[in-house]
């Protein structure tokens, strides 16, 4: 039977629909955080699976279970082929623990109820430029990890998991020719360095980060069959990073601190890099007029006001931030790491 509704109105109905599903957002990253908790991919995994398996699986309400399963089909993460029963998306893939795509972890801390307190307050942000985090916790983010060694720990995973697919995009795009050791700062659990050392054999490495940030970084190093290569150092990158590299990576760092604190951070790698020696920074890039090309980069620039203080920055941006504190940017590359882009800069002369 064909539609009677007028363009017009279907129009307007599309626009309706899809402002409401903005709307719905935080009932979709909600339903995500409970599948993630309730570790639904994992039960499901590479079959079919019915509402009434996952019940007695994960030992919920089947009914209500049933209903959080279609609202999990409806936002692409599962597939009802036959009523009543369920299987993984390729997106939905992702939230399996053993996955080598998995976003477990990633969900898990990014639906924390920690953020999502402060993005309650986001108004605050708003109106007076302050951190909702610090203003619903006391305290900045970086405290609070430290105070809670389990979340502290979600998050090095989290950060890892997010890291993956760049890291090896980062290890395959950058001429490591003339490198003999890459320092990491800011490094983690050590993802990109174990790409970078897996694919360049002749390198080694320094994965410098806080105690806490480097935790799990020999556990990784190791699995990556690297560690004899790799060197872990835990210190503080705002008072000094290790020295001796010939190219030191900082990876998804900027976007954690104000200008101020990026300032800083990179007058201490200038104090402490060699003269010969080449910075490459890894990140989103913001072009200079928003778009929708890449909705993610700008949902992490206005998450990181509220929960931490920071920003995202265009290519201007970071070049006046370089030029200041004594680097000359050789090129930058948008997108050259997938969705993240490079840029190299030296020592100015």
């Amino acid at each position: 039977m064909t539609s009677t509704v007028p363009a017009s109105l279907a129009s307007k109905i599309r626009n309706r629909a899809a402002l409401i599903e903005i709307i719905g957002g935080y009932m979709a990253s909600q339903s995500l955080a409970l599948a993630a908790e309730l570790k639904l991919a994992d039960h499901i995994h590479d079959g079919r699976v019915t509402s009434a398996q996952l019940a007695e699986a994960t030992g919920t309400h089947a009914p209500s279970l049933h209903r959080l399963l279609r609202t999990l089909v409806a936002i692409g993460v599962l597939v009802e082929p036959t009523p009543g029963e369920f299987r993984l998306t390729e997106v939905g893939e992702q939230l399996r623990t053993d996955s080598p795509n998995s976003l477990w972890a990633f969900t898990r801390f990014f639906t924390n109820p920690t953020l999502f307190a402060s993005w309650q307050q986001v108004r605050h942000t708003i109106e007076t430029g302050e951190c909702a985090f610090d203003h619903v916790h006391g305290k900045n983010a970086y405290v609070h990890l430290a105070e809670n060694p389990e979340l502290s720990a979600l998050f090095n995973v989290a950060m890892g998991q997010e890291s993956r697919a760049s890291a090896q995009l980062v290890a395959d795009g950058y001429d490591y020719s003339g490198v003999r050791t890459v320092v990491d700062v800011g490094g983690g659990d050590g993802t990109l360095l174990a790409a970078i050392l897996g694919t360049h054999a002749h390198l080694r490495g320094v994965c410098f980060d806080s105690a806490a940030g480097v935790a799990e970084a020999a556990g990784v190093l190791a699995t990556a069959g690297v560690a004899d290569r790799c060197e872990i150092v835990a210190g503080d990158f705002f008072s000094s990073v290790p020295e001796g590299g010939d190219l030191y990576v900082i990876k998804s760092v900027f976007q954690d601190w104000d200008d101020e604190n990026a300032r800083k951070l990179l007058a201490t790698v200038r104090a402490h890099i060699p003269a010969d020696a080449t910075l490459l920074i890894v990140g989103s890039v913001l072009p200079d007029t928003a778009n929708t090309d890449n909705p993610v980069m700008f949902y992490t620039d206005i998450n990181m006001l509220v929960t931490a203080g920071g920003r995202e920055r265009t290519e201007s941006e970071f070049r006046s931030l370089l030029a200041e504190t004594g680097f000359t940017v050789e090129w930058c590359g948008h997108g050259a790491a997938g969705p993240l882009s490079l840029i190299k800069a030296v020592p100015a002369s």
